[in-house]
């Protein structure tokens, strides 16, 4: 009985944590400059089958300003640029962020048992724009042992905050 319930526990805590993980496109060894100001797009809303997600675009930017935010004074987002060509018209020197929402899943888990999903991308440009200095794919995906409340967008700040934290 005693084990039983050790392994109960343990399969009710793994479903307790939400889970992610990365997958960088391009990688640099080169560490951003604090100095620099940081201009971030808005990307187009998430999408999942014929769903659209009012505003998901607008918390995805705002999350990765936030992220930003804690390493530099000069964290912009320009709500109508969802292009690099586009932010780089606004601001010629700095670092652009161009983050694209790839998967955004809504679910109903707390009855379904489905968890949320997100899948994000993000593209960091130099002052050049020439290639990505870097670029990752976020993904997250929601804790099933849930009792409402949980959105995809409360995925959004773990795996960005990370993963900006180490550019710097």
């Amino acid at each position: 009985m005693h084990k039983l319930s050790i392994i109960l526990i343990s399969l009710l805590a793994t479903g307790c944590t939400a889970k992610y993980a990365q997958q960088d496109v391009s990688t640099s060894e080169a560490k951003l400059d604090r100095q620099l100001p940081i201009t971030i797009a808005t990307p187009a809303d998430g999408r999942y089958e014929t769903t659209s997600y009012s505003a998901s675009g607008d918390m995805t930017a705002a999350a990765v300003k936030k992220a930003f935010s804690l390493y530099s004074n000069r964290v912009t987002v320009v709500n109508s640029c969802r292009e690099l060509e586009c932010l780089r018209q606004g601001n010629p020197l700095g670092y652009y962020v161009v983050p694209q929402i790839l998967h955004w899943e809504e679910r109903a888990t707390e009855w379904s048992g489905i968890p949320d999903r997100i899948e994000v991308k993000l593209a960091i440009y130099g002052p050049t724009g020439e290639q990505p200095l870097e670029s990752t794919v976020l993904s997250g995906k929601s804790k099933w042992a849930t009792f409402g409340g949980d959105h995809p967008q409360d995925l959004l700040d773990e795996p960005i905050s990370g993963y900006v934290k180490a550019q710097y």
